[in-house]
């Protein structure tokens, strides 16, 4: 069983390209003769993991992709650390707005993602999709699921996760703006990619991919 997630929209927004490609992947996996479900995320802190620990709990998953929009940025981005801080500089769309605080208090500073993100970027680019490898998930909700999923699966030995980020949807971007965007056929793409190479893939790649800041 494959578990992908997507959020609802937020910080305004009317759509979310992050649930439209969880959901759009699904069917592609699931044509392709895997068990795929995929489960939209409230984007709240602290509903969020119960949403997502009630889907772990009912589907069992051996992998889990977790998405969300970091709109600005130009390419898919493959998440490489979690860590364990909330600190919102907008609230989430219940209001909260937590500062500094934990995701899990007494919980260790942070987690490295399961997925091969290596191989994946390598798959991404080699299909012509725009991607990176990041190394900050942010402090917001995205990197509260990230984190909190990590933190989850560590009593789930041989279970695999990560977290994934995409860039705006056109539709959510003003013409002549120069904010990037991406394409959602693209963004579907991208999200089965990385399935299918961590199906494929036991060990991850030896490949440049850092940041010098």
């Amino acid at each position: 069983m494959i578990l992908l997630t997507g959020f609802e929209p937020f910080g305004g927004e009317t759509t979310n390209p992050s649930w439209a490609a969880a959901r759009r992947a699904a069917a592609l996996l699931r044509a392709d003769g895997h068990d795929v479900s995929a489960v939209e995320l409230p984007c709240v802190f602290g509903d969020a993991l119960t949403v997502l620990a009630a889907a772990l709990e009912k589907h069992r998953p051996e992998l889990v992709v977790c998405a969300g929009q970091a709109g600005g940025r130009e390419r898919i981005s493959l998440e490489r650390i979690a860590i364990n801080c909330d600190d919102a500089r907008i609230p989430d769309n219940a209001g909260n707005a937590p500062v500094d605080e934990p995701v899990v208090p007494g919980g260790p500073a942070a987690y490295f993602s399961t997925l091969p993100v290596k191989a994946a970027l390598g798959a991404l680019l080699a299909a012509g999709i725009p991607a990176e490898v990041s190394q900050t998930a942010g402090t917001y909700v995205c990197n509260h699921v990230f984190y909190g999923l990590m933190h989850a699966l560590r009593q789930s030995p041989g279970v695999r996760g990560g977290f994934v980020h995409v860039p705006f949807g056109p539709d959510q971007v003003r013409p002549g703006s120069g904010v990037a965007s991406l394409p959602l056929d693209q963004m579907t793409q991208a999200l089965a990619v990385v399935v299918r190479t961590a199906l494929a893939t036991t060990a991850d790649l030896k490949l440049a991919a850092g940041a010098t800041h």
